[in-house]
């Protein structure tokens, strides 16, 4: 089994990716992080360093990818969920395991969600951990 982990620099995102640590080695799947941004900056970098300490202490051997992506300025979360949706086809990974915020359905309607936009799809089975 191989498993993505978007994440976000949130604090869910990397309870997902906790998660997803526990998941693969359970299931001795592979696990693959990704952080998907429309440009690399201190703060991209510091998302990266994060997951790498995370995944150190599980004793998973991944290095996060930075997937740039310029097309993230309307309706970034929804791009982000489309990205996430072309990699999962592109690599052919059987899950998907990510956090959600939890937004309200006004922020939802303006800025979209990436989780919303994976699980609509149904391509692919999707842990959402809050």
């Amino acid at each position: 089994m191989q498993i993505l982990v978007p994440i976000d620099g949130s604090d869910c995102s990397f309870r997902a990716l906790e998660f997803a640590t526990e998941f693969a080695r359970r299931y001795e799947a592979s696990l693959h992080v990704v952080h998907i941004t429309d440009a690399e900056t201190d703060a991209t970098d510091d998302i990266a360093d994060r997951a790498r300490e995370l995944l150190a202490e599980a004793g998973i051997e991944d290095q996060p990818e930075v997937s740039t992506d310029v097309e993230l300025t309307f309706r970034p979360a929804n791009r982000v969920g489309e990205g996430i949706l072309e990699l999962v086809e592109e690599r052919g990974y059987d899950h998907v395991v990510m956090g959600h915020h939890g937004s309200g359905a006004v922020e939802r309607a303006i800025l979209g969600s990436a989780a919303h936009t994976v699980i609509e799809e149904e391509a692919v089975p999707v842990t959402i951990v809050p």
